[in-house]
């Protein structure tokens, strides 16, 4: 059974803008070969962190929103567990609030990309 659900990632600054979103591209790609769909994403950018995790003081972080078979989030977290290049995930199942949340930052941020 799908459901919906929203991951951030957050990529070592060792590695390049490029190299980052290609690390994010990769993922995107998993979830649609295992017959996901990703409704939305966002590439954040390199932000300072609260506390270093693994000696790093800041991180790329990267946001999607997908829909996804619940029985295969645990492949999707065992295969961000294995990857060097990235530093902490959190994946979380949104509810139909949290799901209503998210379609208002989603119209609010397209709102203020076609202003500018």
């Amino acid at each position: 059974m799908f459901q919906h659900y929203e991951n951030i990632i957050i990529i070592t600054p060792i590695l390049s803008d490029e190299q980052a979103k290609e690390t994010a591209k990769e993922y995107e790609n998993y979830i649609i070969q295992k017959k996901g769909k990703i409704v939305h994403q966002e590439h954040w950018g390199l932000k300072k962190l609260a506390y270093s995790i693994q000696k790093k003081q800041s991180g790329c972080f990267h946001l999607f929103e997908f829909l996804l078979n619940s029985d295969l989030i645990s492949d999707l977290e065992l295969k961000l567990r294995q990857d060097e290049r990235i530093l902490r995930f959190l994946t979380v199942k949104l509810n139909k609030y949290g799901i209503e949340y998210a379609e208002k930052r989603r119209n609010k941020l397209l709102k203020k990309n076609e202003e500018l």
